[in-house]
């Protein structure tokens, strides 16, 4: 079908100056050229005021055109989504246009790329070079015109199939079996022998199976889905074993069930949580407020292995957000609050630095390499997390490629190329809606289908994770791979918690995320968890392309979806809530008793001829028993050879001397022991206001964070709170399969120790993820011995339970090379990846591996608790792999009392504050430790291993340093080593295993590590070079992704080793009371006397929070206001009584988030639906101008006030914000200092900043768009090239100099302002982090000063500011510094 007329719109540039360089460089051209092109397909008549606001929107009034070389021979290529998809960034685009207006208009917005190759002589692009040019994944290239009636495809409607097992030639098995194959279902036998009986004439359904009914079937009861090795009979060497996997993991809850409310019934684990309070704004006037009450944990950890190895960026941005909606979905409906990620790939092989442990093996051609998954699935996952706003605080990265011997002359190949992605998190539930109660859903409830609408991606991925990847077709991949758009989920995610805030009058009966299988998964698993049939017509649907067949619609796997059951008497509430969230639902069906599942179409009704309903099945057949699956496996023994630590016949090379420089040298390279910076500042860890402890530790933020600790809520005083951290040792399970498993729950315990948990281990909850290839010979066995030992034995004696989890055991990787047709296969170890959780009794507590400098504290001490027993099993260590070994003896729980004895001892250091510093033996060995703890001291230590090594040779040293067996390093002060020693006598490990082993050294300049054994000194180095080592990974990814140049600065600023770090230099109290009206105002008893702030919101907005919370703490009245409610005040009114005219408010807060998921740049979105709207644009422009009013916009909202400009006094030169000079998303802790005007400019001093002028501190940023601007509005032909940069910069001093930037990015030396990166994390010019109206009643600032007004909530905080000696709240009080500026604003209401 012809499509209408298609406007198209040019667009800005594509590439900036370092892209195109690296772009050229890759391809081997001189230069490449990219032009943004805008397709607009019309609803109706796009008139030329139609058209030109398009432009605006589109283009903010001009692009750019690429620049001319004439006589160079070059090339132009077109980059378009792939036809018949639609991009997330038309979903943005398009829902951007309709809520400007132009709904009326515009059907679909989509972009693509116009790019220009300028060729060197004599070259031709072949596919290796255009594979640098565009995703294959998602898009298209081609040197032809775009043909725009493909990438606007309106087809007819694709219709039903039906397949007649009975009549085909061949047996029903056999046509069914051959079908399998051809539609990638991934059924086994048994269950086509089940399906074959249930479509018999004398069968439940006598009559031909639909391919809805099949691939239904298929994903419901896919391995993905249903754990069918984990509910399997298993027989190992021929005896049978009476447990099941599951089984055996359901014994540790049975042992202690205490502390969970839910476990294996539910979206994720719920345990019992602190007393806190529900933050939210009231349903009847939209005030923000408190209700005491206590605040449950959800857990839960997720895979997304599949995905990601066929597009990384989708597949593991899907898999968190596929995470987050399983704790969304939780109860009733629930909140997530923090994450966690992890990935496990093969070698890197980074160009130009390769490793000598790395092996080149190949890989299948439509599979990602390991180097392109770790450049873009972070950044994948990362955005997610971001965009929907939850910080991720932990999490893990690990690489393994290795040739593994199994018998004399033969071996293979052990590794990731089918990779790990994990993807977790905990969250919170009120404790009224922490269970789903089937029996309250109804005969006759509206069954519902909220957020996104239907699209053709994403088919078959429960049944296409299934399998070993390379046994199904490239085509087959690739339809299993999802898009996300977290936006929408975000949307949806607040209609849930709208809902929730309603308490006993939540609308939400029962809900399910839509994940794997789609709805042919979700709605059948809503109907037979409440007990019920149900019946749906499949043209209410929600569906974006109309070609899609109804197995399409039904079974595709489109993102940020939920299905959720409400009564008939609570629908009208949840309509209005929906709507104002601007969050499509559609009421697809009704619960019925008859247990039966219909769907029928409207379109094609069933007739009893030629005609069936796409599905019409007793729900006995979808969720009936195929006969349960046995597994027959035997173990394998492979006889591994031994390390040799004298390292002699690995490094021939090297010097006898030189050895312990390589064992160094080469561990602390390796991915899984070096610096995982790269990926931790992509992602915001911030966002919320609640992180307590993330990844990056102290003044010089070193990414050595042992746990994550997020507070339980937003309330004032809080203490308590969650804990989180993780273990996995899977290279272990190559010598050991149990081993593996005991370790990783015991590296996982060793980091959640750092945090103050309750004394008993019972309250701490473990999520495990178990991930084999249980097919390899071997594997089966061993993952039953690895369940079976954490099931039977060790948890349980440990008292620990393991009530949620996840398997995925199909890690094995298969293809055949191209070029010699050799069958190649890469199998994974068994990981066992274990996430533990517990409740905090007090957040300012934790330990982080920071050592304190003696000028600090005075002499320290630096004490070994060695849990190895003196052991020194180097099997599976980092150190045997980076010499392409493994090893044959794997490190243990060499006693289980004894651990359980040392978390004792823990418990009790923490209640006498005796311990400055802890860190674990993990990865790396004691070596790693010690290093890591001097980089987050930034200081030098000595080390004395005389009581741990038995003689200075090299072999004892070696193995000394880098085996991996349990262990912890504590420093104490010197003074404090009898107390700490006394815990331990009291509970702890025995004398023998505490040793005092160094020192940190007494001169903050000299920051050596020196070795000693005895009175030698074995080894001496700086603290700086071994950093730059350790550093090296990260940084060499970093300069391959990010701009190169700030990869560089970074790396460079390692070496100084004087750079003081993050400080708190301040000109004023935080405790004083700057609001002298307060005092006769006790507990502010009457309600008028706190002003009207409207938090304002919009679609995208995901720190509104926190910015409630911030100023109801200082005095306001918080109300929450969406742009629907200003937009459409009559049809939005939710919040009855609630007055949305900007004229009832003194105060305006436009929070931070990604508004319409910063589609068209940061802010436009937001800002063009106020400005394209004149009542609107009235509203806004007749506040700005009242004298007695202030506006804060932070991060989002300052990119929208900077938008917004023309409507603002005084803010005529204000910058626009866009890119960082990385390129890349910056979350960080950066040093800023505050300014006023001097008397004598005549300018009144800031509404926001009172005492506070001459004060440098730290703050929170995050954000990908936060560079000033001053230039972005001039075209480039005004501009000379290359001037650019340097007429902002001009400009930029002068809009300081008129003492517009209050807000400035400053060095940590000097405390002047900076362009330096990481100091300025955008590259701002003049270092401007925020700017100011003349008047200085309106703010806008990129750093984020709400997320750390709690006490206690910040990366860094000095000694003595948030707890004082007897556990109360110290220096600072109850709220931190940044709280003075929300206390500016009321001060200056009165």
């Amino acid at each position: 079908m012809a499509t209408p007329q298609v406007c198209i719109i040019p667009g800005v540039s594509a590439f900036s100056e370092f892209r195109r360089q690296a772009l050229a460089s890759n391809i081997g051209a001189r230069d490449v050229q990219g032009q943004y092109i805008h397709y607009v397909e019309p609803a109706g008549c796009l008139d030329s005021e139609s058209i030109a606001l398009l432009m605006k929107l589109l283009t903010d009034g001009h692009h750019e055109e690429a620049q001319e070389k004439v006589d160079e021979p070059s090339k132009v290529l077109h980059v378009l989504p792939r036809p018949g998809t639609i991009s997330p960034w038309s979903s943005k685009a398009t829902s951007i246009a309709h809520v400007c207006g132009l709904r009326k208009v515009v059907q679909r917005i989509e972009r693509g790329i116009k790019i220009t190759v300028f060729l060197e002589d004599g070259q031709s692009l072949d596919n290796a070079s255009l594979d640098f040019l565009y995703d294959r994944m998602t898009e298209t290239i081609s040197s032809d015109e775009p043909d725009l009636d493909l990438l606007f495809l309106h087809q007819e409607p694709g219709t039903l199939g039906t397949y007649d097992l009975y009549n085909g030639g061949n047996s029903p098995v056999e046509i069914l079996r051959d079908l399998n194959r051809k539609l990638g279902l991934a059924l086994d036998d048994s269950e086509i022998r089940y399906l074959v009986e249930a479509y018999s004439k004398d069968g439940p359904v006598p009559r031909k199976p639909t391919d809805v009914e099949l691939f239904m079937f298929a994903q419901v009861n896919s391995e993905h889905c249903r754990h069918k090795i984990f509910n399997a009979s298993w027989t190992i060497d021929g005896k049978p074993k009476t447990n099941t996997l599951f089984g055996m993991i359901r014994n540790t809850h049975k042992q202690t069930p205490e502390g969970t409310i839910s476990a294996y019934s539910d979206n994720a684990a719920v345990l019992e949580g602190s007393s806190g309070s529900q933050w939210a704004p009231d349903d009847l006037n939209g005030q923000w407020k408190a209700t005491k009450e206590g605040v449950h944990m959800l857990i839960k950890v997720e895979t997304h292995n599949h995905p990601t190895a066929v597009s990384p960026f989708p597949g593991a941005a899907t898999g968190s957000g596929g995470e987050i909606r399983d704790e969304g979905a939780t109860g009733r409906g629930a909140k997530p609050k923090a994450g966690l990620s992890g990935f496990c790939v093969s070698d890197l092989l980074i160009p130009e630095h390769r490793q000598p442990w790395e092996l080149d093996y190949g890989k299948p051609h439509h599979i990602a390499s390991s180097l392109d998954i770790m450049l873009e699935a972070p950044i994948g996952s990362a955005a997610f997390n971001n965009e929907f706003g939850r910080p991720c605080t932990t999490g893990y990265f690990r690489t393994l490629l290795v040739d593994m011997k199994t018998g004399k002359d033969s071996s293979e190949v052990r590794g990731y190329h089918k990779p790990i992605m994990i993807a977790g998190g905990v969250g919170t539930v009120r404790p009224q809606h922490a269970l789903k109660d089937p029996g309250i859903v109804s005969d006759g409830a509206f069954l519902i289908v909220m957020g996104g609408p239907a699209m053709l991606i994403g088919l078959g991925g429960g049944a296409a994770s299934s399998v070993s990847s390379g046994e199904g077709t490239a085509e087959l991949d690739f339809a299993s791979v999802q898009r996300g758009n977290p936006e929408m989920q975000r949307r949806a995610q607040e209609v849930i918690t709208a809902c929730t805030a309603l308490g006993s009058h939540n609308p939400i009966l029962f809900i399910h995320d839509v994940g794997a299988g789609g709805l042919s998964n979700a709605l059948p698993e809503l109907a037979k968890d409440s007990g019920l049939g149900a019946e749906f017509e499949l043209r209410d649907v929600d569906c974006a392309d109309k070609s899609m067949s109804p197995l399409q619609i039904w079974c595709n796997e489109a993102q940020e979806r939920y299905v959720l059951a409400v009564a008939q008497e609570g629908m009208n509430k949840f309509r209005s809530i929906a709507k104002r969230e601007r969050c499509e639902i559609s009421v697809v069906g009704r619960a019925t008793k008859r247990q039966v599942l219909r769907l029928t179409d409207r379109n094609h009704p069933a007739n009893g001829y030629d005609q069936q309903d796409p599905i019409d099945l007793p729900m006995e057949v979808l969720f009936g028993k195929p006969p349960k699956m046995t597994r027959d496996v035997t173990t394998r023994k492979v006889e591994l050879p031994g390390f040799d630590t004298s390292l002699t016949m690995y490094a021939p090379q090297a010097s006898t001397d030189g050895l312990l420089e390589e064992a160094i040298s080469r561990v602390l390279q390796m991915p899984a022991v070096g610096s995982k910076s790269f990926l931790i500042t992509i992602g915001d860890r911030t966002v919320g206001g609640l992180t307590a402890r993330d990844q990056m530790v102290g003044p010089w933020q070193i990414p050595v964070a042992d746990v994550s600790v997020t507070a339980t809520s937003l309330t004032t005083g809080i203490r308590t709170g969650e804990a989180m951290a993780m273990g996995e040792r899977p290279t272990t399970a190559l010598i050991s399969p149990p081993a593996s498993a005991r370790m990783a729950v015991a590296e996982s315990l060793m980091n959640l120790t750092a945090a103050d948990l309750p004394d008993r281990l019972s309250q701490v909850k473990l999520s495990a993820n178990w991930m084999s290839a249980a097919n390899h010979p071997g594997e089966g066995a061993g993952i039953y011995e690895a369940v079976e030992t954490l099931g039977m034995y060790l948890c349980p004696k440990l008292g620990v339970s393991i009530p949620v989890g996840k398997d995925s055991m199909s890690m094995k990787m298969k293809w055949s090379d191209p070029s010699s047709g050799e069958a190649k296969e890469v199998t994974a170890p068994l990981s066992v990846v274990i996430s533990a959780f517990a409740p905090v009794l007090d957040i300012r507590k934790t330990w982080t591996p920071q050592l304190k400098r003696h000028n600090e504290v005075g002499e320290t001490t630096l004490f070994f608790v060695d849990l190895g027993l003196a052991h020194r099993a180097l099997g599976g260590s980092m150190l045997t792999q980076s010499f392409k070994q493994i090893g044959d003896e794997a490190p243990d729980i060499r006693s289980v009392s004894l651990f359980k004895d040392f978390f004792d001892a823990t418990q009790q250091l923490h209640e006498q504050d005796l311990v400055l510093a802890y860190h674990d033996r993990s990865d790396g060995g004691l070596f790693t430790t010690l290093v890591e703890m001097s980089f987050a001291g930034r200081c030098g230590i000595e080390i004395m291993i005389n009581d741990i090594c038995p003689t200075p040779r090299t072999p004892d040293v070696i193995s000394c340093l880098f085996n991996e067996e349990l262990g912890a390093v504590f420093q104490v002060r010197k003074s404090d080593e009898n107390r700490f020693k006394a815990c331990f006598a009291t509970c702890g490990p025995p004398p023998g295993l505490i040793h005092k082993i160094g020192r940190v050294s007494t001169k903050s300049s000299q920051q050596n590590l020196a070795i000693y054994h005895g009175g030698k000194l074995i080894y001496r180095t700086t603290r700086a070079q071994l950093q730059q080592k350790w550093s090296n990974t990260s940084y060499w990814m970093q300069q391959l992704r990010d701009n190169p140049a700030c990869a560089d600065a970074e790396y460079k600023g390692i070496l100084d080793d004087a750079d003081p770090g993050l400080s708190y230099n301040l000109t004023f109290n935080p405790k004083e009371n700057i609001n002298t009206y307060r005092a006769s105002l006790l507990n502010y008893v009457r309600p008028t006397a706190r002003p009207r702030v409207a938090i304002l919101r919009d679609q995208g907005t995901n720190g509104h929070a926190e910015m409630a919370f911030a100023f109801d703490a200082a005095g306001f009245t918080a109300i929450d206001v969406h742009m629907s409610d200003i937009l459409s005040p009559s049809a939005h009114q939710t919040h009855l009584g609630v007055d949305h005219d900007l004229s009832s408010f003194v105060g305006l807060a436009l929070c931070g988030g990604f508004s319409f998921g910063d589609c068209l740049g940061a802010g436009q979105g937001w800002a063009k639906s106020i400005l394209f709207h004149p009542a609107t644009r009235t509203k806004f422009k007749h506040f700005f101008e009242r004298k007695d009013t202030f506006t804060l916009g932070v991060c989002n909202g300052c990119q929208v006030l900077s938008k917004l400009k023309e409507l603002v006094p005084g803010a005529e030169k204000w910058p626009s914000f866009e890119r960082n000079e990385s390129e890349q998303y910056e979350a960080r802790v950066c040093m800023v200092k505050v300014s006023d005007p001097p008397p004598e400019s005549g300018m009144p001093p800031s509404v926001f900043f009172h005492g506070m002028a001459g004060s440098s501190l730290p703050i929170a940023v995050a954000h990908g768009e936060g560079r000033a601007s001053f230039t972005t509005d001039t075209p480039r032909s005004v501009i000379p090239l290359g001037s650019r940069k340097t007429l902002d910069a001009q400009m930029a001093h002068d809009f300081a100099y008129a003492n517009l930037a209050p807000l400035r990015y400053v060095d940590n030396h000097t405390l002047a302002p900076t362009t330096n990166y990481p100091a300025n994390p955008n590259g701002s010019p003049a270092g401007i982090a925020g700017v100011r109206s003349h008047d200085g009643r309106v703010l806008a600032l990129m750093p984020h000063p709400e997320r750390t007004v709690l006490g206690g909530i910040g990366s860094f905080i000095p000694e003595g500011k948030v707890l004082d000696e007897k556990g109360g709240f110290g220096e600072w009080g109850e709220y931190g510094p940044w709280m003075r500026l929300f206390q500016s604003a009321r001060r200056w209401v009165g």
